[in-house]
């Protein structure tokens, strides 16, 4: 889809604070760059976490992520290259390709597992935890796959192509919505010496994670590799990207809860009771 209806922005966010991530592994041993942390949950309310992988080493993948739980969140696993096969204690399954997005629902609590389907090649991409509201927190787990084809792109005039995996972006709507979270997902190419402009509520909480390239948001340079958190100031209506040379990012927003987090590994709530709950229900066989 091609659009001219890109934005016009009265003032862009600028970047607040630039944040390298943190060499980590997870699952039974799969290499990743863990980019939001536990310390940025508040700062970057509702996002919990957000993880980066990418090798063609089948060592830093190949033993995937077996049979794990969540309570209380929301997954959202982007693959930009590679398979990964999901299945879970719900009856759930589905393979994850190039260009695919995967959204899960905990809720109340799923056991799942996610195994690469190649023994070669590049697998890459990302996994986004995003907070469930406490009155939804105990909510029947969902589960879908996206095929790449089906993740809405339009390209703006200065041919940057735009992937909306949630939200909206420029009139083009994603394939996911959530009511009270808001989140906006967009993966976002722009060739060298182009910008791109999108709004963004001022009431958002909002990143930028650059994987290829580099880009500049007002005066600041983020590099390939780096989140920019980009700040809340309440005259800003949206963001100017621009790059000069190649780029690939991802640009995330979403309304905060304001709530408490309470996280015990692969369970976030709003209590420690409510830990201890989780805890006992996983012990004794309660989830899903």
């Amino acid at each position: 889809m091609n659009t001219n209806t890109e934005a016009t922005l009265h003032q862009s966010r600028n970047i607040e604070r630039l944040v390298e991530g943190v060499a980590t592994s997870d699952g039974a041993g799969v290499t990743l760059t863990r980019v939001l942390t536990g310390k940025l949950q508040r700062r970057l309310d509702p996002f919990l976490m957000l993880d980066a992988f990418g090798s063609d080493d089948p060592d830093d993948y190949i033993a995937g992520f077996p049979d794990h739980p969540h309570r209380g969140f929301e997954t959202v696993t982007y693959m930009l290259a590679g398979r990964m096969r999901h299945r879970d204690n719900a009856g759930h399954e589905g393979l994850l390709g190039d260009g695919g997005v995967q959204w899960m629902v905990a809720g109340r609590g799923v056991i799942h597992s996610e195994l690469p389907e190649q023994e070669d090649g590049v697998m890459e991409g990302f996994q986004l935890w995003l907070n469930l509201p406490a009155q939804n927190k105990m909510a029947e787990p969902w589960y879908q796959d996206y095929a790449s084809e089906k993740i809405p792109e339009y390209t703006t005039a200065e041919n940057v192509t735009v992937r909306v995996i949630a939200g909206s972006s420029n009139g083009v709507a994603g394939v996911v919505t959530r009511e009270i979270t808001e989140p906006l997902y967009l993966d976002i190419h722009i060739p060298a010496g182009a910008s791109f402009s999108t709004a963004l509520p001022a009431t958002h909480n909002a990143f930028v994670y650059v994987y290829r390239g580099a880009v500049r948001v007002g005066d600041t340079r983020v590099d390939a590799k780096r989140m920019g958190i980009l700040g809340n100031a309440p005259e800003a209506d949206g963001v100017t990207i621009a790059a000069t040379e190649d780029a690939r990012l991802i640009l995330i927003a979403g309304k905060p809860l304001n709530e408490p987090i309470v996280q015990y590994g692969p369970f976030v709530m709003n209590t420690e009771q409510e830990i201890h709950q989780a805890i006992d229900d996983f012990r004794n066989g309660h989830f899903a």
